[in-house]
């Protein structure tokens, strides 16, 4: 964008929730430099490590100290557009408040109980934060008079969907995980609170991100972590899986260009409630990945090969055609450059 460009979309004040998290933090550090007022919200859950939130939070200027009270907004070090507090979304109390002092034009809700496979073991978590948080987070954006709120869905709404790539307009209602069901129910809320109060909603369905200072839960951490320390990585499904692994610099880039967008037109059209894939608009095999991995560590992997996982699926594969046509999104961060770029970060923070 030029800098012409850049001038008349700064300015706008942006609520960021899971700012710690992996994609809240790509994004808050991009919408910083862009001119943008940006106060994130984590409460910083022990899911993983606390430590790789907190340095996250760091590199935005945000003492951990300070972020380590609940419900006191804390000023960034760094940058004078960034602030931070640690909070629940599920809050009644203080989250309104919060909305009515620092009176948002847009939100961004990244934060979300993420992963699949604990959903099977935590369901309660699902529900307090995926549900009860993002119904918080819609009636803010009804009561503050929002612009615009952004949300992550995810893939994971698809199911057993054999047919690929993916597209918004396939049946999505058979999830095989809490998660995923939480995800779907996310997206027919919003669908309701456009509906009924003409607030503009935008859901983006993650397709597998990864990246410097991705979650540990993930495929491309563990690999590497397991390589590294000479023990075997898991590989279900005995390697006969594909996922359309997306850079986080492509992800951030689509929501950028979401937020940015000015929404006048589609409020003109009566288009409030929008949905969208984004991902790579590729499918990888899952041992193709793992070669990556291992060209770039220079080791070959011990594979334990194993079968499917409950709540897991074989193919994933995005079609964002609608985010090109409307976003002029464009992926375009090859898996072998994501990989090295993983790896090197991976061991320069843990090695």
């Amino acid at each position: 964008m030029t800098n012409q460009e850049d001038k008349k979309i700064s300015g706008e004040k942006i609520l960021v929730t899971g700012a710690a998290g992996f994609i809240g933090f790509h994004l808050c550090d991009i919408l910083i430099k862009r001119g943008h007022k940006v106060i994130g919200v984590d409460n910083i859950n022990d899911y993983y490590d606390i430590n790789l939130k907190y340095s996250r939070l760091n590199l935005l200027g945000v003492n951990r100290k300070e972020a380590s009270v609940y419900n006191e907004l804390c000023q960034s070090k760094q940058y004078q557009n960034f602030a931070f507090v640690k909070m629940n979304i599920e809050d009644r109390e203080n989250l309104p408040e919060l909305f009515k002092k620092e009176n948002f034009d847009i939100v961004c809700n990244l934060a979300a109980q993420a992963g699949v496979r604990y959903s099977l073991e935590n369901p309660e978590t699902y529900i307090d934060s995926n549900i009860v948080g993002y119904l918080n987070i819609l009636e803010c954006c009804r009561n503050f008079n929002i612009k615009h709120l952004v949300y992550a869905s995810s893939s994971s709404v698809y199911g057993l969907n054999k047919k690929v790539p993916f597209s918004t307009k396939d049946n999505v209602d058979h999830p095989i995980s809490i998660y995923a069901a939480t995800k779907k129910s996310n997206e027919l809320m919003a669908h309701t609170y456009s509906h009924l109060f003409k607030i503009p909603t935008t859901g983006l369905r993650f397709f597998t991100v990864y990246g410097p200072w991705g979650r540990p839960d993930m495929a491309m951490f563990l690999f590497t972590d397991a390589i590294i320390n000479k023990k075997p990585i898991k590989v279900f499904n005995h390697g006969d899986m594909e996922r359309d692994f997306t850079y986080i610099d492509d992800i951030v880039e689509g929501i950028l260009r979401i937020i940015e967008k000015p929404i006048v037109e589609r409020k003109e059209n009566k288009d409030y409630y929008k949905l969208y894939n984004i991902g790579n608009n590729n499918s990888v095999k899952l041992l193709d990945f793992i070669k990556e991995i291992e060209n770039s560590l220079e080791v070959n992997a011990k594979k334990e090969m194993l079968p499917m996982q409950p709540g897991d699926v074989e193919r994933t594969w995005a079609n964002v055609d609608d985010l090109i046509r409307d976003y002029d999104y464009s992926p375009n961060t090859p898996v072998r450059d994501g990989v090295r770029n993983f790896v090197d970060w991976y061991k320069s923070y843990y090695l």
